[in-house]
């Protein structure tokens, strides 16, 4: 399976913004977003210059893209899929990402970042309605429910995570109880549900792809 295991950091200075790709970590004065305002590469002050609206619209796919921490083709795949579909183009692309259970993982505080998660739904650590899933793309549904295996609920990378549950606890389309690693997928979320997407304007995403 292609993945990205490039330098993290890189990527949110690119976008000149946290994409928090490694968790809680970012939220440090070390991120390099916040020591680091130029874009990586050589002379990026004499790179810069007035952005045309094509590049308006790849910054808004890249950020969202990079985010979830999906390749090119992945990506695109979501948004054929969602193009296909009844209502808003972006608000099926985001729905369908959020329904990701890496990104499910990731939300319910199983791993401190979705790149964690994919690894921990990769190792066979997790379970959905009783059954071991391993496949991070896979589509989670309202009603079912997400738990660490019970082999697996001593990995002390899920023990570290949850803490942040106590800390700032879960988003309201989810529920989890943190003693038993399980959580319920509620409902799928709208677009005004998910704040910490308030910086991504999916319509520029559908008038790229629309090109």
């Amino acid at each position: 399976m292609a993945r990205n295991i490039g330098p993290q950091c890189r990527l949110c200075r690119a976008e000149q913004t946290r994409l928090y790709l490694k968790g809680d970590r970012c939220n440090g004065s070390k991120c390099p977003v916040t020591r680091k305002k130029a874009a990586p590469g050589k002379a990026p002050r004499a790179r810069a210059g007035r952005v045309s609206d094509y590049g308006i619209q790849l910054r808004a796919k890249q950020r969202l893209r990079r985010m979830y921490g999906l390749l090119e083709s992945q990506f695109r795949g979501y948004f054929e899929r969602a193009a296909k579909s009844k209502g808003k183009t972006g608000e099926g692309l985001i729905r369908r990402l959020e329904s990701r259970l890496d990104n499910t993982v990731f939300r319910m505080h199983f791993a401190s970042s979705r790149k964690a998660a994919r690894q921990v739904v990769l190792h066979g650590h997790v379970a959905v309605n009783g059954r071991r899933v391993n496949i991070p793309s896979f589509q989670v549904k309202a009603g079912d429910t997400v738990q660490i295996k019970e082999a697996s609920r001593r990995l002390t990378a899920v023990k570290e995570s949850l803490k942040e549950y106590s800390r700032s606890g879960v988003v309201p389309w989810l529920e989890v109880d943190p003693d038993g690693m399980l959580g319920k997928v509620k409902a799928i979320p709208s677009r005004s549900d998910i704040q910490d997407l308030a910086g991504i304007n999916e319509q520029l995403i559908v008038e790229l792809y629309s090109k």
